[in-house]
């Protein structure tokens, strides 16, 4: 499972403002062609964390986020009432592939 850690729009709008044309995405790789350029080249990395850092977290990261929250919660109560360590246990599981899958990759 890959997780979208940007809004192609956001990076549309950057690419539209610094003349970059034609954005196209593969597997979480983003492509365009600069300005008087005839191949096109991965948008830089640097440009991605500046973005990263205006924009905030994506509808994908804001959902797992949101989610692994809720997880939590009900575990606890499941916990509680079920006087078993396991909702807790499986909730810190899915706590730990949520955070893994938020960590950005870098180029």
């Amino acid at each position: 499972m890959t997780m979208k850690h940007y809004c192609e729009e956001w990076v549309k709008d950057w690419c539209f403002e610094n003349g970059w044309t034609d954005l196209y995405v593969e597997r979480c790789h983003y492509w365009a062609f600069p300005p008087g350029a005839v191949m096109p080249e991965p948008i830089p990395p640097r440009v991605l964390r500046l973005i990263k850092a205006e924009k905030g977290l994506s509808r994908d990261e804001r959902f797992l986020s949101i989610s692994a929250v809720v997880v939590t919660v009900v575990a606890a109560i499941l916990s509680y009432l079920l006087k078993s360590p396991m909702p807790m246990v499986l909730a810190f599981a899915f706590g730990a592939v949520s955070v893994a899958l938020l960590e950005v990759e870098e180029n």
